[in-house]
């Protein structure tokens, strides 16, 4: 009787049985560099068909330049402004004007500035928020629009941080650990408001990857006692350690998971 009910219901409900992005086209903001073009790099590498870095940046720089060959007539650079809804709209539109489909977005772009609370001025609250609160609202909006407009059972990936769980001990942002909290309540809300429209909605919550970003960490005069202490792994993902968390909730594997984070934080303890 049980293995009854479970051909039938297998013969309803077929389920990717392996972890690939076979034939997908993805889009990723802020992936000219860093964390985003190691996600871009692992997307390519799991049989992704085309890749998109929406970036604000001109230049896409030599790693990215390097990957392209790699993988020849499947990444691509747009510019755009996410912190400008319309602008994101017409990266979009030109993504699916292009590739013709548009099956999985992550929301990566983002800024960071560590100072003292008392110490930051409005304008580097403004624009911090900007890009990490109101753009990834934006782009997410964006996406889940496409995703409609497609039919498509689409996927969205935010980047957040494990800033949002701890406060960075050692060089504290609270506007950042605050933008990125807030990306994490907004994958939670935005997956129960778009399950209707089969659109999943998870983040991945990156701790200290080596990007130019995070350059000071490993120059801190005590970083070889703060790893013993903290224990974990003791050293800096590479950007493309982290990458898959994202091609698994961006896969047909992840199917059934929606609203959730994936903390990817080797040295524990320390975000």
């Amino acid at each position: 009787m049980g293995s009854e009910v479970t051909a039938a219901a297998a013969s309803h409900l077929p389920v990717q049985m392996q972890v690939n992005l076979g034939g997908k086209i993805i889009a990723i903001t802020g992936a000219n560099r860093g964390i985003g073009l190691g996600i871009a790099e692992c997307c390519l590498a799991n049989g992704a068909s085309k890749v998109y870095s929406i970036d604000y940046a001109d230049d896409v720089g030599d790693d990215f330049k390097t990957l392209s060959k790699v993988y020849p007539g499947q990444l691509f650079a747009l510019k755009a402004d996410v912190t400008k809804e319309q602008s994101i709209t017409e990266a979009i539109d030109k993504v699916l004007e292009e590739a013709g489909a548009l099956h999985g977005v992550v929301v990566n772009a983002g800024r960071t500035n560590h100072k003292s609370a008392l110490e930051f001025t409005t304008e580097e609250i403004e624009a911090l928020f900007a890009v990490n609160l109101f753009g990834a609202f934006y782009t997410a909006r964006v996406a889940a629009r496409a995703f409609i407009k497609q039919n498509v059972k689409g996927s969205i990936v935010f980047t957040a941080s494990m800033a949002s769980y701890r406060p960075n001990k050692v060089v504290p942002s609270t506007p950042y650990g605050a933008s990125k909290g807030g990306v994490r309540n907004m994958t939670h809300t935005l997956a129960m408001e778009w399950a209707q429209y089969g659109i999943r909605v998870n983040s991945v919550s990156p701790g200290l990857v080596k990007t130019a970003m995070t350059y000071w960490v490993e120059k801190q005069a005590d970083w070889e006692t703060q790893l013993k202490y903290y224990r974990g792994i003791p050293r800096l993902a590479e950007v493309q350690e982290l990458g898959g968390a994202y091609v698994y909730l961006l896969s047909d594997s992840a199917s059934y998971t929606t609203s959730i984070d994936i903390p990817v934080n080797g040295v524990i303890g320390i975000c």
